[in-house]
């Protein structure tokens, strides 16, 4: 589930539309997307290392936001600055942890009211990046980002994502494997599929769909993305509430 990037065009597009242009789609949609050479994983950790080192504290907090979603960890970036602050200055990592305790929070009472025995896998943080596109809450892990991206994906009952689709001109598309609760399956024009722990859905490239928990059950799933050349993904609207009620 890649999100473009708009930050340039939504803060610079009139002042200065080329370095925006360059910041959204070649330094972000380029350099960031050769998950083959790096995952977004390292190279949020090299970020984190390479602006703290110079100071720059408010691109340092966006960017530990960024390798939070992209999987590091409250642990692993306060253990980056404990290191990093033998050569690069003690006075900065007096500055910089207060932005992780800001950005990370209480990483316990976050997954406050979520079941600790859903499954082996963790839930991870509240999926804030992709709210937008979700109604209810969701968490979100990253459990691989190489060779082929896996997320553990936990919903609070009733909540599902908009439809949406995965896009590719060649292979692409998305494995949904569940491990827990009970969920919902659908695509664009079929009835909703009921899913439960041990399924497997296979979502091809280009196939309008959503998926999510049922009314009354936590549910979780592993999202599986399927290799593909220009692979995006494009969200749409929300699943009607009539529609969702109806689903038993």
């Amino acid at each position: 589930m890649k999100k473009k990037q708009t930050a340039g065009r939504d803060n610079l597009g009139k002042l200065a539309p080329k370095f925006a242009e360059l910041n959204d789609d070649v330094l972000f949609g380029e350099v960031w997307s050769r998950e083959k050479e790096l995952s977004p994983r390292d190279r949020s950790m090299i970020t984190i290392a390479a602006l703290f080192s110079a100071g720059l504290y408010p691109q340092l907090k966006a960017h530990l936001t960024i390798g939070r979603e992209h999987g590091v960890t409250k642990q692993e970036a306060v253990e980056l600055v404990t290191q990093l602050a033998f050569y690069c200055g003690w006075p900065k990592a007096w500055s910089t942890f207060p932005l992780i305790q800001e950005v990370y929070g209480d990483e316990e009472s976050e997954l406050d009211g979520v079941p600790s025995n859903l499954s082996v896998f963790p839930v991870g943080h509240k999926n804030d990046a992709y709210a937008q596109y979700f109604i209810g809450q969701s968490y979100l892990a990253p459990l691989s980002t190489e060779q082929v991206p896996v997320f553990n994906v936990t919903f609070e009952p009733g909540c599902r994502n908009n439809w949406h689709i995965h896009h590719a001109s060649e292979g692409g598309g998305q494995m949904l494997i569940c491990i827990s609760g009970r969920g919902w399956y659908q695509e664009w024009g079929k009835e909703a599929r009921e899913l439960h722990p041990g399924d497997v859905v296979n979502i091809p490239a280009g196939v309008k769909h959503w998926h999510g928990a049922a009314a009354d059950s936590w549910f979780q799933h592993l999202a599986v993305e399927v290799p593909g050349k220009d692979a995006s993904a494009e969200w749409l609207e929300p699943v009607d509430d009539d529609l969702y009620g109806k689903l038993k």
